[in-house]
């Protein structure tokens, strides 16, 4: 089997890299929210863009690469997670919750302290959330992306929030007041 042509090639790898200049950012804020950091963020999205330029060719319609790169975002992330999973360790001490102050003072320790509690949880649950609250899925949808039952969509957002509300009392009012399934 030969090369395409040249022009195709080309028309190929344009189009991919206007993919590439259009969503980075979008993805790079997921990517963080679902690492809680901004250099595992990165990595993440370059091992998901080379999975999405591999397939590139294969992705008939340009408007599935978009959930394809996303959906191998969130696999990468659970299977790095796997394999550096460090036991969780306990401290004697409960550390006091901190005061949010007013203003712009207060959305930044809101925020950190949001990112401080998203990364106590596993990065299966993180991943159900970042899909559920931040991508604005559906639970049918989280499920389809994770390639999980909507139970375990359920069950993992439940965990989740419960969670989130033990290690950040002090972000309920924000963040963790809605919860229907």
């Amino acid at each position: 089997m030969s090369d395409p042509p040249l022009a195709v090639q080309t028309r190929t790898a344009d189009s991919f890299a206007d993919f590439v200049r259009a969503r980075t950012p979008a993805l790079l804020r997921t990517a963080f929210l679902l690492t809680g950091d901004q250099h595992l963020a990165e990595d993440l999205v370059q091992a998901a863009l080379t999975r999405t330029h591999r397939a590139w060719r294969r992705l008939r319609e340009r408007d599935h690469a978009e959930a394809y790169t996303r959906r191998a975002m969130y696999h990468l992330q659970v299977s790095w997670w796997r394999r550096q999973r460090a036991p969780e360790s306990l401290t004697h001490q409960v550390p006091e919750p901190r005061q949010a102050a007013g203003g712009l003072e207060g959305q930044v320790v809101t925020r950190l302290a949001l990112l401080a509690a998203l990364r106590r949880l596993t990065a299966a649950q993180r991943a159900v959330l970042v899909l559920r609250y931040f991508d604005d899925q559906s639970e049918g949808q989280t499920a389809a992306v994770l390639g999980i039952s909507v139970g375990t969509v359920k069950s993992q957002t439940s965990k989740a929030l419960a969670r989130l509300r033990a290690v950040a009392p002090e972000l309920a009012d924000h963040y963790f007041t809605e919860v229907t399934s």
